[in-house]
Protein backbone atom coordinates (compact mmCIF):
# COMPACT_ATOMS: atom_id res chain seq x y z
CA UNK A 1 0.00 0.00 0.00
CA UNK A 2 1.38 3.50 -0.89
CA UNK A 3 2.34 6.18 2.26
CA UNK A 4 -0.09 8.63 0.75
CA UNK A 5 -2.67 6.14 1.70
CA UNK A 6 -2.03 5.58 4.75
CA UNK A 7 -1.26 9.46 5.15
CA UNK A 8 -3.29 11.58 3.26
CA UNK A 9 -2.29 15.13 2.50
CA UNK A 10 -3.23 17.29 5.27
CA UNK A 11 -5.59 20.14 4.46
CA UNK A 12 -4.43 23.35 3.99
CA UNK A 13 -4.31 25.62 7.19
CA UNK A 14 -7.29 27.70 5.14
CA UNK A 15 -9.55 24.94 5.60
CA UNK A 16 -8.74 24.27 9.00
CA UNK A 17 -11.64 25.28 11.60
CA UNK A 18 -11.11 28.46 13.69
CA UNK A 19 -10.68 26.52 16.88
CA UNK A 20 -7.41 24.60 15.25
CA UNK A 21 -4.36 26.78 16.58
CA UNK A 22 -5.25 27.17 19.73
CA UNK A 23 -6.42 23.09 20.09
CA UNK A 24 -2.74 22.75 18.60
CA UNK A 25 -0.93 24.67 21.25
CA UNK A 26 -2.97 23.22 24.02
CA UNK A 27 -1.65 19.71 22.78
CA UNK A 28 1.88 20.60 22.31
CA UNK A 29 1.71 22.59 26.11
CA UNK A 30 0.91 18.92 27.20
CA UNK A 31 3.25 17.09 25.74
CA UNK A 32 6.26 19.16 26.65
CA UNK A 33 5.33 18.98 30.02
CA UNK A 34 4.71 15.28 29.86
CA UNK A 35 8.35 15.10 28.38
CA UNK A 36 9.57 17.26 31.09
CA UNK A 37 7.93 14.98 33.99
CA UNK A 38 9.11 11.81 32.13
CA UNK A 39 12.62 13.12 31.98
CA UNK A 40 12.30 13.81 35.89
CA UNK A 41 10.91 10.93 36.87
CA UNK A 42 13.70 8.99 34.99
CA UNK A 43 16.31 10.60 36.92
CA UNK A 44 16.59 9.11 40.20
CA UNK A 45 16.38 5.52 37.98
CA UNK A 46 19.52 7.29 35.85
CA UNK A 47 21.31 8.30 39.15
CA UNK A 48 20.29 5.06 41.00
CA UNK A 49 22.24 3.23 38.60
CA UNK A 50 25.03 5.65 38.27
CA UNK A 51 25.38 5.36 41.86
CA UNK A 52 25.57 1.11 41.82
CA UNK A 53 28.16 1.52 39.06
CA UNK A 54 30.33 3.79 40.80
CA UNK A 55 29.82 1.25 44.32
CA UNK A 56 30.91 -1.35 42.37
CA UNK A 57 34.16 0.80 40.88
CA UNK A 58 35.31 2.15 44.15
CA UNK A 59 35.17 -1.35 46.00
CA UNK A 60 37.32 -2.79 43.07
CA UNK A 61 39.80 0.06 43.26
CA UNK A 62 39.91 -0.74 47.08
CA UNK A 63 40.22 -4.33 46.73
CA UNK A 64 42.11 -5.09 43.57
CA UNK A 65 43.72 -1.63 43.14
CA UNK A 66 42.33 -0.73 39.76
CA UNK A 67 44.39 1.94 37.73
CA UNK A 68 43.40 4.14 34.63
CA UNK A 69 44.45 1.48 32.58
CA UNK A 70 41.34 -1.02 34.13
CA UNK A 71 38.82 1.89 34.17
CA UNK A 72 39.35 2.46 30.09
CA UNK A 73 39.31 -1.08 29.48
CA UNK A 74 35.81 -1.31 31.42
CA UNK A 75 34.67 2.23 29.63
CA UNK A 76 35.47 0.64 25.51
CA UNK A 77 33.65 -2.55 26.43
CA UNK A 78 30.83 -0.57 28.43
CA UNK A 79 30.63 1.55 25.14
CA UNK A 80 30.57 -1.75 22.89
CA UNK A 81 27.66 -3.57 24.75
CA UNK A 82 25.78 -0.07 25.09
CA UNK A 83 26.25 1.76 21.97
CA UNK A 84 23.23 3.98 22.27
CA UNK A 85 23.69 4.84 26.21
CA UNK A 86 25.91 8.30 26.56
CA UNK A 87 27.87 8.96 29.84
CA UNK A 88 30.06 5.89 29.60
CA UNK A 89 33.41 7.48 29.22
CA UNK A 90 36.61 6.73 31.45
CA UNK A 91 36.02 10.53 32.76
CA UNK A 92 32.42 10.00 33.92
CA UNK A 93 32.56 6.74 34.86
CA UNK A 94 35.33 8.00 37.31
CA UNK A 95 32.85 10.60 38.77
CA UNK A 96 30.30 7.61 39.34
CA UNK A 97 33.16 6.44 41.78
CA UNK A 98 33.58 9.71 43.08
CA UNK A 99 29.27 9.61 43.41
CA UNK A 100 29.59 6.30 45.29
CA UNK A 101 32.21 7.29 47.46
CA UNK A 102 30.12 11.17 48.82
CA UNK A 103 26.77 9.43 49.29
CA UNK A 104 27.84 6.09 50.93
CA UNK A 105 24.16 5.10 52.08
CA UNK A 106 21.80 3.82 49.21
CA UNK A 107 19.33 3.67 48.15
CA UNK A 108 19.88 7.37 46.35
CA UNK A 109 17.10 7.19 44.20
CA UNK A 110 15.43 8.58 47.74
CA UNK A 111 17.97 11.10 48.68
CA UNK A 112 17.27 14.65 47.45
CA UNK A 113 20.77 14.67 45.38
CA UNK A 114 18.98 12.09 42.92
CA UNK A 115 16.46 15.00 41.55
CA UNK A 116 19.41 17.08 40.10
CA UNK A 117 20.74 16.91 36.86
CA UNK A 118 24.24 14.82 36.57
CA UNK A 119 26.18 17.53 35.27
CA UNK A 120 25.13 19.34 38.40
CA UNK A 121 26.36 16.53 40.19
CA UNK A 122 29.31 16.59 39.20
CA UNK A 123 30.41 19.97 39.55
CA UNK A 124 29.27 19.70 43.40
CA UNK A 125 31.80 16.78 43.72
CA UNK A 126 34.39 18.59 41.89
CA UNK A 127 33.69 22.03 43.71
CA UNK A 128 32.52 21.43 46.94
CA UNK A 129 34.10 18.91 49.27
CA UNK A 130 32.48 19.34 52.89
CA UNK A 131 29.20 17.10 53.20
CA UNK A 132 27.20 20.14 54.59
CA UNK A 133 28.15 22.34 52.07
CA UNK A 134 27.38 19.98 49.15
CA UNK A 135 23.80 19.45 50.68
CA UNK A 136 22.90 23.05 51.10
CA UNK A 137 23.86 23.33 47.65
CA UNK A 138 21.67 20.72 46.60
CA UNK A 139 18.76 22.13 48.57
CA UNK A 140 18.72 25.55 46.72
CA UNK A 141 19.07 23.80 43.20
CA UNK A 142 16.56 22.00 43.95
CA UNK A 143 14.37 24.72 45.38
CA UNK A 144 15.37 27.24 43.26
CA UNK A 145 16.08 25.15 39.85
CA UNK A 146 19.24 26.59 39.65
CA UNK A 147 20.89 26.05 36.09
CA UNK A 148 24.49 24.46 35.74
CA UNK A 149 26.03 27.65 35.36
CA UNK A 150 24.31 29.54 38.29
CA UNK A 151 24.97 26.16 40.23
CA UNK A 152 28.81 26.89 39.85
CA UNK A 153 28.66 30.73 40.55
CA UNK A 154 26.99 30.22 43.84
CA UNK A 155 29.38 27.84 44.52
CA UNK A 156 32.46 29.97 43.65
CA UNK A 157 30.80 32.98 45.42
CA UNK A 158 30.47 30.65 48.82
CA UNK A 159 27.09 31.31 49.13
CA UNK A 160 26.91 28.63 52.07
CA UNK A 161 29.25 31.11 54.36
CA UNK A 162 26.94 34.02 53.28
CA UNK A 163 22.92 33.03 53.43
CA UNK A 164 21.05 34.13 56.44
CA UNK A 165 24.36 36.33 57.96
CA UNK A 166 23.26 39.59 57.54
CA UNK A 167 22.17 41.00 61.28
CA UNK A 168 18.82 41.67 61.70
CA UNK A 169 15.98 42.34 64.22
CA UNK A 170 13.63 40.13 62.07
CA UNK A 171 12.89 37.71 65.32
CA UNK A 172 11.29 40.80 67.02
CA UNK A 173 9.68 42.41 64.50
CA UNK A 174 8.09 39.19 62.46
CA UNK A 175 5.86 36.30 62.96
CA UNK A 176 8.19 33.82 63.51
CA UNK A 177 7.25 31.74 60.27
CA UNK A 178 8.19 35.19 58.45
CA UNK A 179 11.52 35.73 60.85
CA UNK A 180 12.64 32.35 59.82
CA UNK A 181 12.23 32.44 55.69
CA UNK A 182 12.98 36.46 55.75
CA UNK A 183 16.39 35.69 57.76
CA UNK A 184 17.53 33.20 54.86
CA UNK A 185 16.96 35.57 52.34
CA UNK A 186 19.58 37.95 53.28
CA UNK A 187 23.00 37.88 53.29
CA UNK A 188 26.35 39.34 54.36
CA UNK A 189 28.10 40.53 52.39
CA UNK A 190 26.45 40.81 49.01
CA UNK A 191 29.65 40.57 46.33
CA UNK A 192 29.09 42.92 43.86
CA UNK A 193 31.75 41.71 41.20
CA UNK A 194 29.54 42.10 38.12
CA UNK A 195 29.94 46.26 38.29
CA UNK A 196 32.97 46.62 36.30
CA UNK A 197 34.94 49.72 36.83
CA UNK A 198 32.46 51.31 38.56
CA UNK A 199 34.66 53.02 41.81
CA UNK A 200 33.49 51.81 45.37
CA UNK A 201 33.39 55.26 47.01
CA UNK A 202 31.19 56.67 44.44
CA UNK A 203 27.80 55.91 45.99
CA UNK A 204 26.34 57.28 42.60
CA UNK A 205 28.38 55.04 40.42
CA UNK A 206 27.89 51.58 42.23
CA UNK A 207 24.37 52.80 42.14
CA UNK A 208 24.65 52.85 38.07
CA UNK A 209 26.16 50.03 38.02
CA UNK A 210 23.58 47.48 39.65
CA UNK A 211 21.34 48.96 37.06
CA UNK A 212 23.20 48.38 34.44
CA UNK A 213 23.90 44.70 35.41
CA UNK A 214 19.94 44.07 37.36
CA UNK A 215 19.63 40.65 36.18
CA UNK A 216 23.19 40.22 37.94
CA UNK A 217 21.92 41.90 40.92
CA UNK A 218 18.51 40.37 40.97
CA UNK A 219 20.55 36.86 41.44
CA UNK A 220 22.27 38.39 44.22
CA UNK A 221 19.86 39.34 45.74
CA UNK A 222 18.11 36.07 45.48
CA UNK A 223 15.37 34.27 44.56
CA UNK A 224 11.85 36.08 44.86
CA UNK A 225 13.17 40.04 44.99
CA UNK A 226 11.59 42.12 41.52
CA UNK A 227 13.16 45.32 40.92
CA UNK A 228 10.82 48.35 41.30
CA UNK A 229 12.76 51.39 40.77
CA UNK A 230 15.91 53.38 41.27
CA UNK A 231 16.00 57.31 43.32
CA UNK A 232 12.32 56.72 44.24
CA UNK A 233 10.67 59.57 44.87
CA UNK A 234 9.16 60.43 48.33
CA UNK A 235 7.24 63.58 48.96
CA UNK A 236 7.28 63.50 53.15
CA UNK A 237 5.75 66.54 55.24
CA UNK A 238 6.54 68.51 51.72
CA UNK A 239 10.14 67.45 51.68
CA UNK A 240 11.85 65.40 49.29
CA UNK A 241 13.24 61.92 49.61
CA UNK A 242 15.02 59.77 47.12
CA UNK A 243 15.37 56.01 47.73
CA UNK A 244 18.31 54.78 46.33
CA UNK A 245 16.40 51.06 45.24
CA UNK A 246 13.28 49.65 45.87
CA UNK A 247 12.69 46.15 45.24
CA UNK A 248 9.33 43.64 46.47
CA UNK A 249 9.66 39.87 47.67
CA UNK A 250 6.85 37.53 45.97
CA UNK A 251 7.28 35.38 48.80
CA UNK A 252 7.44 37.88 51.61
CA UNK A 253 4.96 39.92 49.65
CA UNK A 254 6.74 43.19 51.54
CA UNK A 255 8.58 46.07 49.51
CA UNK A 256 12.00 46.12 50.44
CA UNK A 257 14.51 49.26 50.61
CA UNK A 258 17.86 49.08 49.80
CA UNK A 259 19.67 51.67 51.24
CA UNK A 260 23.62 51.52 49.75
CA UNK A 261 26.62 52.95 51.50
CA UNK A 262 29.95 53.93 50.06
CA UNK A 263 31.17 53.69 53.76
CA UNK A 264 31.31 51.91 56.81
CA UNK A 265 28.00 51.78 58.88
CA UNK A 266 27.16 54.80 61.25
CA UNK A 267 24.54 54.71 63.83
CA UNK A 268 22.70 57.63 61.89
CA UNK A 269 22.07 55.27 58.80
CA UNK A 270 19.15 53.10 60.94
CA UNK A 271 17.16 56.44 61.33
CA UNK A 272 16.92 57.30 58.11
CA UNK A 273 16.63 53.84 56.37
CA UNK A 274 13.85 53.69 58.65
CA UNK A 275 12.16 56.99 57.42
CA UNK A 276 12.49 55.67 54.02
CA UNK A 277 10.89 52.29 55.20
CA UNK A 278 8.05 54.03 57.16
CA UNK A 279 7.27 56.15 53.67
CA UNK A 280 7.19 53.00 51.60
CA UNK A 281 4.79 51.83 54.33
CA UNK A 282 2.19 55.06 53.90
CA UNK A 283 2.26 56.25 50.42
CA UNK A 284 2.90 52.65 48.13
CA UNK A 285 1.96 49.59 50.43
CA UNK A 286 -1.31 48.38 49.25
CA UNK A 287 -3.97 46.75 52.70
CA UNK A 288 -2.49 43.07 51.60
CA UNK A 289 1.00 43.74 51.76
CA UNK A 290 3.11 43.14 54.62
CA UNK A 291 5.55 46.42 56.28
CA UNK A 292 8.48 46.88 54.22
CA UNK A 293 11.74 45.69 55.39
CA UNK A 294 14.77 48.16 55.24
CA UNK A 295 18.53 46.61 53.87
CA UNK A 296 21.31 49.03 54.55
CA UNK A 297 24.14 47.51 52.64
CA UNK A 298 27.39 48.73 53.81
CA UNK A 299 31.48 49.21 53.50
CA UNK A 300 32.13 47.47 56.97
CA UNK A 301 30.12 47.09 60.15
CA UNK A 302 31.02 46.39 63.64
CA UNK A 303 28.23 43.82 64.48
CA UNK A 304 27.72 45.14 67.84
CA UNK A 305 27.45 48.43 66.90
CA UNK A 306 24.76 47.21 64.57
CA UNK A 307 23.26 45.33 67.13
CA UNK A 308 22.89 47.72 69.56
CA UNK A 309 21.64 50.09 66.66
CA UNK A 310 18.54 47.84 65.54
CA UNK A 311 17.40 47.54 69.81
CA UNK A 312 14.35 48.45 70.55
CA UNK A 313 12.94 49.01 66.90
CA UNK A 314 9.96 47.92 65.99
CA UNK A 315 10.63 48.02 62.54
CA UNK A 316 11.93 45.07 60.53
CA UNK A 317 15.38 46.10 59.26
CA UNK A 318 18.84 44.08 57.91
CA UNK A 319 22.51 45.60 57.59
CA UNK A 320 25.09 43.86 55.29
CA UNK A 321 28.11 44.79 54.12
CA UNK A 322 28.62 44.79 50.08
CA UNK A 323 32.27 43.54 48.46
CA UNK A 324 33.10 44.58 44.90
CA UNK A 325 35.47 41.48 44.27
CA UNK A 326 34.64 37.75 46.87
CA UNK A 327 38.89 37.99 47.51
CA UNK A 328 37.49 40.89 49.96
CA UNK A 329 35.66 38.48 51.99
CA UNK A 330 38.35 36.22 52.35
CA UNK A 331 41.43 35.63 55.10
CA UNK A 332 44.52 37.53 53.00
CA UNK A 333 46.01 33.62 53.76
CA UNK A 334 43.21 32.19 51.74
CA UNK A 335 43.15 35.24 49.32
CA UNK A 336 43.90 33.50 45.54
CA UNK A 337 43.29 30.01 46.47
CA UNK A 338 39.81 29.38 45.42
CA UNK A 339 39.62 27.19 42.38
CA UNK A 340 38.31 27.97 38.94
CA UNK A 341 36.33 25.81 37.07
CA UNK A 342 39.21 25.83 34.21
CA UNK A 343 41.74 25.02 37.45
CA UNK A 344 39.46 21.80 38.69
CA UNK A 345 39.01 20.67 35.07
CA UNK A 346 43.16 20.61 34.80
CA UNK A 347 43.66 19.06 38.22
CA UNK A 348 41.34 16.12 36.86
CA UNK A 349 42.98 15.32 34.01
CA UNK A 350 46.31 15.49 35.19
CA UNK A 351 45.23 13.10 37.82
CA UNK A 352 43.56 10.65 34.77
CA UNK A 353 47.17 10.86 33.32
CA UNK A 354 49.03 10.20 36.69
CA UNK A 355 46.84 7.12 37.42
CA UNK A 356 47.82 6.20 33.67
CA UNK A 357 51.34 5.86 34.05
Amino acid sequence: MRDGALFPAPPSKADLPVSYAGTLQEIKSHLRHARVRAVLAANPIVMEAYWHTGKIILQRQEEAAWGAKVIDRLSADLREEFPDMGGLSSRNLLSMSLFAEAFPDGPIAKQAVSQLPWGHIVRLLQMVKAPAARDFYIREAITHGWSRSILEMQIQGQLHLRAGKAVTNFALTMPPADSDMAAQLFKDPYLFDFIGTADPRREAEVEQALMDHVQSFLLELGAGFAFVGRRVHLEVGGDDFYLDLLFYHLRLRRYVVIELKARAFQPGDVGQLNLYRAAVDDLLRHPEDQPTIGLLLCRGKNKLVVEYALSGLDQSIAVADWKKHITETLPAEFQGSLPTIEEIEAELREKLTTDRQ
